[in-house]
């Protein structure tokens, strides 16, 4: 019997880890430039010198220039509610469009797929007429509502209740549930990994949302940390990058925490939904 021996080139598996590497320093690097600039006071934030001063001046000056504690709370109050109103809307659609029947249902979600393809931006004077005739300018819910029929959470939703077995909802019929019960206590359990990766999106994104909460908001009362950063950048001012770059680091901080706390979590719910 002939052995054949099988070489493994060392090339095979190196240029594709050599890439990892270098994506990776490439995404840190700018994290590693705004910790260097927030912990170096004064001209020091700008050069690269091992030997000068580090101190925590800047976080201090960038708690006082503006009301942080306040534009946090407005933030978490605005992504948590956003959140919790895209969950109930998106969830009741999704199980519509997966298992009801109904005249113009292919229809119905031809129009929320049209959606993914328009910029929110496009929207901007339609949607702040919307809340200024409702009245909800400079409030939580006017910063949330353009938001909460969103036409990625329906699809990805509606995606995953398709893969569920109607023999569990036919189970669930027998034993005596009705709809919103077989919804809860059937499909919402299963697509648990498909809500957290739907979460993880919806959360980045709404928390560094910019454009938008800077239309709908005019004052403190329920300006975010984003629209709040901007006082870091006034001109007239002028530009101090060790006190921009801690400002900076204190509104990314709660996500970047949360990610690197939660990070085998978040990569088990995408793949999870991913494979679903």
């Amino acid at each position: 019997m002939t052995q054949v021996t099988t070489l493994t080139s060392p090339f095979s598996a190196g240029p594709s880890r050599a890439l990892a590497w270098l994506l990776g320093a490439l995404w840190v690097l700018p994290l590693l430039l705004l910790g260097w600039a927030a912990f170096r006071p004064g001209a020091g934030a700008l050069q690269f010198d091992l030997a000068g001063p580090w101190g925590l001046d800047n976080f201090r000056a960038a708690w006082q220039v503006a009301p942080f504690g306040h534009y946090l709370l407005n933030t978490v109050a605005i992504v948590t509610l956003l959140l919790a109103l895209q969950l109930t809307v998106c969830t009741l659609a999704a199980y519509a469009l997966a298992r009801l029947r109904f005249a113009g249902r292919g229809l119905v979600f031809a129009l929320v797929l049209l959606q993914l393809m328009v910029m929110p931006e496009v929207l901007i004077a339609e949607n702040y007429a919307a809340i200024a005739r409702l009245g909800l300018v400079d409030r939580w819910l006017g910063v949330a509502l353009p938001y909460v029929a969103s036409a990625f959470g329906i699809f990805l939703l509606r995606q995953t209740f398709m893969t569920v077995p109607q023999e569990l909802e036919d189970a669930a019929r027998i034993e005596g549930l009705g709809r919103l019960a077989i919804l809860w206590r059937v499909y919402v359990p299963l697509a648990r990994p498909t809500y957290l990766a739907y979460a993880l999106v919806s959360v980045a994104y709404h928390w560094n949302n910019f454009l938008w909460p800077l239309v709908a908001t005019n004052t403190v009362a329920s300006r975010p940390l984003t629209v709040g950063m901007a006082l870091f950048a006034a001109p007239e001012t002028g530009v101090d990058w060790g006190v921009l770059s801690a400002g900076t680091l204190l509104s990314v901080g709660p996500l970047l925490a949360g990610f690197l706390v939660f990070q085998r979590q978040f990569m088990q719910s995408f793949m999870h939904a991913g494979l679903k």
